[in-house]
């Protein structure tokens, strides 16, 4: 059967590179809207070129003129959206909205995966102000999907290693603290942590897989479902330091939010979510949903001990 062709939206951002290259991998025709806000930002050229000397194609196109949009999605059967949606970076979720008017009015596209790859919205109706405007603008996005009837696929990736392994999961920074670590409560809350680019090659496995039609893909590969303590631990064991341990109980954690900047409340709440509700983990998957490591075994999935090596 021919491999589907891939159009990525938001193919240079952190995840959307990641994406193009796992289809590229996965022996995709994979397309790549080449945007003219781009401007004078030579690296995000510089990397799309990159992406078509390695065989992918790139089209022009702007969420300023939906025809192009339109021309762009009829190139492809399956459209994957990577658009940012952190608030500490660029915040773009809703403008999937004309996204999905072009889609629809295409016609053509027989598989949607729209910017997500984090924590289902779906079960986060309760989420504190103000991060919860992440996940209401997602599922306003879905809502459009929906009753358009686009055939979709919508991917929980839980926590990306990037921004909460390498720091074992502290606010401040991005590298392992070299003295303390700040464990919220006890420490023993699970959460659920990947390597970006493991995440990338599930999502594109799901585009062919009518297992996955219309359903939620959730990653939780069983190794790594950590706490933070556990976390903390495999560092000490990679590193050979050990670490001093403080707790944080949730009030603490949440009193000085008020005086924080919006981005910086918003990433309190999902933390505070994750590691003190358990958000990743207390609930079963349901009829509305699959688990990428049983549906696809081949995939060798990173382990936290191998990702943590290169900062030991």
């Amino acid at each position: 059967m021919a491999k589907s062709k891939v159009l990525v939206v938001g193919g240079t951002g952190y995840m959307g590179r990641r994406l193009v290259k796992a289809s590229l991998d996965q022996g995709h025709p994979t397309y790549i809207l080449q945007r003219p806000e781009i401007g004078l930002d030579i690296d995000k050229l510089q990397m799309l070129l990159s992406f078509k000397r390695s065989g992918a194609h790139l089209i022009e196109g702007s969420f300023s003129d939906p025809r192009t949009l339109v021309e762009a999605v009829r190139q492809a059967d399956v459209v994957i959206c990577a658009m940012s949606g952190v608030h500490f970076r660029s915040h773009n979720i809703l403008l999937q909205l004309k996204l999905v008017e072009a889609i629809k009015e295409a016609g053509n596209v027989k598989r949607f995966l729209p910017s997500e790859f984090g924590i289902d919205p779906s079960r986060m109706g309760h989420a504190i102000e103000p991060g919860r405007v992440s996940f209401d603008e997602k599922m306003e996005v879905r809502k459009a999907i929906e009753e358009a009837k686009i055939p979709f696929t919508y991917i929980s990736a839980n926590c990306y290693g990037g921004y909460f392994v390498g720091s074992l999961s502290q606010l401040s920074g991005l590298t392992p603290p070299k003295d303390t670590i700040y464990l919220y409560g006890d420490g023993n809350v699970k959460a659920i942590f990947l390597n970006e680019d493991d995440i990338a090659t599930y999502a594109i496995k799901t585009i062919d897989d009518p297992r996955t039609l219309n359903k939620t893909l959730y990653l939780r590969p069983p190794e790594n479902i950590l706490s933070q303590r556990q976390l903390v631990e495999i560092w000490e064991k990679v590193s050979g330091r050990t670490l001093e341990k403080r707790s944080i109980s949730a009030e603490d954690f949440l009193a000085p939010m008020k005086g924080l900047g919006f981005a910086e409340q918003v990433g309190v709440g999902h933390f505070y979510h994750i590691f003190y509700e358990g958000c990743l983990t207390n609930f079963e998957i349901g009829e509305d949903g699959e688990e990428a490591s049983q549906l696809y075994p081949e995939v060798q999935y990173t382990r936290m001990d191998e990702y943590l090596n290169i900062y030991a």
